[in-house]
């Protein structure tokens, strides 16, 4: 390193941004992901013991994969070296290989190589460094905030440990903001400021889970805002609404604000009101809504207030939850609203959750009854002799593939449960029934 390389180096630890400068530098400095890294788990014993084998980590952005590497790297004895993967082409790999046979040649030392954004290598770089994660030439850190299992090569994934971040929780996304107002020799501890509990409130919800987002906000704040007369600089509710650039919107997600918005949601959707549950819909996603949490009830909905007059709403709806899983934000909002919409203005009924809940009232009320001799498995050794199976009719044997045979117990011979609406495709289940001679109710 040269003199211009350390100048470099120490303007960028004063000159970075609030989010780079307060990096946390070893293990007892990381806040959340205790899954992971916490006391006695396998990547907290690997960094401590120095015996770090090839490792991805996967997650959204702001959840700290960077922060682990660097961790790492200021933990370890190992050569450390940093690449990212949008701008590196073959030389720049190339050079990184040699230089990794020249520390473990001359000093016996092992190199750890960090790619961030690894899923932006194509196949063939993929390809490249495999040989040398196999023999060891480098130990292999990527990053990404894409589903591994999709991006990167199977045979990489194999010799690697996938470990997959959470988006940080909100206490840990306030303990980190306040570390960096108080933090003087990194942080912004030399300008006195404080931000009020709400506003710090506010920015961990808005923050959803990603650390830079309320840093950056934060200093911002206290690079902007004048000082009071007690000479303090107050970070407010209006200066963090200012400062993330996203008004405040009250929305206690363990409160009635909470219950009342959802259920408006719900309501929306069974009550065929897709512009209602569009609007509920992004109140939700604008205060910072856990998306799976949406993604449930849109399913519930499906099921519950859709169901068969319109099959394909149920199938929407899970398709969406799956999507919204791998996707995350801001992409999940489209796959909502889409899931949303046409839940919203599918056919109504509610035959199957009065079927099943009638059913499980029989169930839960009364004797459990027979089940009929010919229904019963009739496979197992002795079952002829105790009359099981002996006399079933094989639907597919007749015309049309239906034959009137009792199904129900005999205590609960014409009992209906099942009674489909007049709405949608259920329509065509009625007709169905009543070409078979299914009597109706």
């Amino acid at each position: 390193m040269d003199l211009f390389d350390y100048m470099r180096e120490q303007n960028q630890e004063t000159e970075a941004p609030l989010a780079s400068r307060m990096r946390p530098r070893t293990l007892d400095e990381v806040v959340g992901q205790e899954h992971i890294i916490g006391k006695n788990r396998l990547l907290y014993r690997a960094i401590q013991a120095d015996k770090l084998s090839s490792i991805l980590f996967y997650g959204p952005p702001g959840t700290g994969k960077t922060t682990l590497a660097k961790v790492i790297a200021n933990t370890t004895s190992a050569h450390f070296l940093q690449i990212n993967a949008t701008s590196a082409g073959k030389k720049d790999m190339e050079a990184v290989v040699e230089e990794a046979k020249g520390q473990a040649g001359m000093y016996g030392q092992k190199t750890i190589l960090f790619v961030d954004e690894i899923h932006r290598f194509n196949k063939g770089q993929q390809d490249y460094l495999l040989p040398f994660v196999e023999d060891g030439t480098v130990i292999l850190i990527g990053a990404t905030t894409e589903n591994p299992y999709f991006e990167v090569n199977s045979a990489l994934l194999s010799r690697s440990v996938i470990f997959e971040l959470k988006p940080l929780g909100k206490e840990d996304i306030k303990t980190l903001a306040l570390r960096a107002l108080e933090n003087e020799e990194r942080g912004m501890g030399a300008y006195r400021a404080q931000i009020d509990p709400e506003a710090l409130e506010f920015l961990a919800d808005i923050a959803n889970g990603d650390a830079r987002n309320a840093l950056n906000a934060i200093e911002l704040g206290v690079l902007t805002t004048e000082r009071s007369p007690d000479g303090i600089i107050h970070i407010t509710s209006q200066v963090a609404e200012e400062c993330i650039q996203k008004r405040v919107v009250r929305y206690d997600k363990t409160g009635d604000n909470h219950y009342d918005t959802i259920s408006a949601f719900i309501k929306s959707m069974r009550g065929s009101d897709p512009d209602a549950a569009v609007y509920y819909l992004a109140r939700m996603l604008y205060a910072g809504e856990d998306v799976a949490f949406i993604a449930r009830r849109i399913m519930i909905c499906a099921a519950e207030d859709v169901s068969n007059a319109d099959p394909q709403a149920l199938v929407v709806a899970v398709s969406a939850a799956q999507a919204v899983e791998r996707l995350g934000m801001p992409e999940a909002r489209i796959v909502l609203a889409q899931a949303a919409a046409y839940v919203a203005s599918a056919p109504k009924s509610n035959s199957a959750i009065m079927a099943i809940d009638q059913a499980m009232q029989e169930v839960g009320s009364n004797k459990t009854a027979s089940i009929p001799a010919h229904l019963k498995d009739a496979h197992y050794k002795g079952a002829a002799k105790l009359g099981h199976g002996i006399g079933y009719q094989y639907a597919h044997d007749y015309p049309g593939h239906y034959v009137a045979q009792q199904y129900l117990p005999d205590e609960l011979v014409g009992r209906r449960f099942y009674v489909p609406s007049d709405n949608g495709y259920e329509k065509q289940i009625r007709e169905y029934f009543k070409s078979i001679g299914k009597e109706e109710e």
